[in-house]
């Protein structure tokens, strides 16, 4: 697409467009009605063809208009776009000129003309923004094709308003107005705009997401760093952000506390039996399901306890008092859970810096999910998919080998990939009943992952080992060396995707040692 622009000063936002190229549009020419105008110099710098047509004194708008057509005239154009260009148009131009965007630095119909800002902030409005819309006679008053909206701070002025308009909204909302009707996903039908990629979808074309500082922290993940956390209201799942901290008297929870009790509570999430976590730089120390709470606890400490050392514990049960006097008998950081008895708070609170987050709900599983995607923030942007809420079930499972498993050896298995979806991939999770035994995390090899969790159930693991375990990968073993080392650690039974070009090696490697294994055909990596 070519674009025709038209500015009385710097065009910035012409500039911006010129240099993003959305949707491959790309400036045939940029017009002024101001021979001193600073984006004429702007244009040369970018190999831009430039006019100027400037109105003569006594001169009608019309007239004026019939020469800027003629000069356009010369150039390819499917696409005008105004960027504070200082002259209302009129018909004679709007009539014969392709159609016509201007961005306009508020959110129209609110606040039109030339102040504003200023008019935002007399009327004491807390978001102002960008609007993109097609040109007509009516000032500031045509099809709106997207905005942008940006905050308004108790402090601003207007020169500060502008600036994060410009930035914040103009310079968002201006390009994708053009790429739209670059790439055809934009027309004017009978006077009005339809955007056809502006839909409700799963991943829609853009994001608006509003969210309210919740606390100030000390720190981020290291002193040199601020931080802060912000808190999404409208979030129905319990969550650690809007927690009750019990212990008022406890320093607050830092920004690397929030991760890793975000981490925990969500693996707990996974099990509708009594079932506790403990988490290490966002990574399970050890996870258990049992009977009781404090016999889950007993059974996911005993996976590593000396990792476990200054950990975040997680319980998808209220608290009580058995459970509490465990939780206390090392140092943890935090401990969360949808609850507590009177008794586990007396028990808890005996230790001054535990602190103690209550996230409601009562009791918490799988049913409680509410929220359906996960971002991860990018330097420029963020990444966006749907939340891996996925595990497979006994039917999902497809056993390709000579051996197969126990019944009791496919509950540990399903048991083991639940919690290995919280692992840092490259991860390999070693399990026997419903209790982990070693936790390979965050290893560039998937055969030192093996290695790690081979010798966190041996050399850290108390009362249990890696001799008959179930072995859990989060990806396909692309050679059989990981089965090789997983025999050596007395594994017999594993759970993978499968998928490799070497499953048959793979296969042959676990039939050899007389290992059963199945495969899931999902993947379950985790990398953030």
């Amino acid at each position: 697409m070519k674009l025709a622009g038209m500015a009385s000063n710097r065009g910035r936002n012409l500039r911006h467009v010129a240099d993003r190229a959305p949707g491959g549009a790309e400036f045939s020419v940029i017009l002024t009605n101001d021979a001193d105008a600073p984006v004429l110099d702007a244009a040369a710098e970018r190999d831009i063809p430039t006019e100027v047509v400037e109105r003569a004194d006594g001169e009608s708008r019309e007239a004026h208009e019939e020469r800027v057509l003629d000069t356009l005239d010369g150039y390819d154009v499917d696409l005008v776009a105004l960027d504070g260009y200082m002259r209302v148009l009129t018909e004679t131009f709007l009539d014969a000129a392709p159609t016509t965007l201007n961005v306009h630095p508020s959110l129209l119909p609110s606040f039109p003309g030339e102040d504003a800002h200023e008019q935002v902030l007399d009327a004491g409005v807390s978001v102002t923004g960008a609007t993109v819309h097609v040109v007509t006679e009516a000032v500031d008053a045509g099809p709106v094709v997207t905005q942008e909206p940006v905050p308004v701070y108790a402090d601003d002025d207007a020169a500060a308003l502008k600036d994060r308009v410009l930035y914040d909204a103009e310079f968002k909302a201006y390009p994708r107005a053009i790429g739209w009707f670059a790439t055809g996903e934009a027309e004017v039908v009978d006077g009005e705009v339809a955007v056809e990629a502006d839909a409700a979808e799963a991943f829609p074309i853009r994001r608006i997401e509003g969210a309210d500082r919740a606390a100030d922290l000390r720190y981020g993940e290291n002193p040199h760093q601020d931080a802060a956390v912000y808190g999404d209201a409208s979030c129905e799942e319990p969550n650690v952000v809007a927690a009750d901290q019990l212990n008022e008297g406890a320093k607050a929870l830092s920004y690397n506390n929030y991760n890793d009790a975000d981490g925990a509570l969500n693996l707990i999430k996974e099990f509708e039996e009594p079932a506790a976590a403990v988490i290490k730089h966002t990574n399970p120390a050890g996870c258990a399901t049992a009977d009781t709470l404090a016999e889950a606890y007993a059974d996911a400490l005993a996976t590593d306890p000396m990792s476990a050392f200054g950990g975040i514990v997680a319980l998808n049960r209220p608290c009580d008092e058995e459970t509490a006097e465990l939780i206390i008998d090392s140092f943890k950081e935090v401990v969360v859970a949808p609850g507590y008895s009177d008794a586990a708070l007396d028990v808890l609170f005996e230790k001054d810096n535990l602190r103690v987050l209550d996230v409601g709900g009562d009791e918490l599983g799988p049913d409680v999910v509410s929220e359906t995607h996960t971002d991860q923030s990018l330097v420029g942007g963020r990444l966006v998919q749907e939340r891996d809420t996925w595990a497979p079930t006994e039917s999902d499972l497809e056993f390709v080998t000579d051996v197969e498993p126990t019944e009791e050896q496919v509950e540990t298995m399903l048991f083991a990939w639940k919690v290995l979806k919280h692992v840092k991939s490259n991860g390999v999770l070693f399990a026997t009943d419903t209790e982990t035994v070693g936790v390979g995390m965050g290893q560039v090899s998937r055969v030192d992952a093996v290695r790690l969790a081979a010798m966190k159930a041996d050399e850290h693991a108390e009362g249990k080992d890696a001799a008959g375990a179930v072995m859990a990968s989060d990806a396909f073993f692309p050679f059989p060396d990981g089965i090789e080392e997983a025999a050596e650690a007395g594994i017999e039974v594993v759970i993978q995707p499968g998928g490799s070009v070497n499953d048959d090696d793979v296969i042959e490697a676990c039939d050899e040692h007389g290992i059963a294994m199945a495969f899931t055909g999902n993947r379950t990596f985790r990398h953030s």
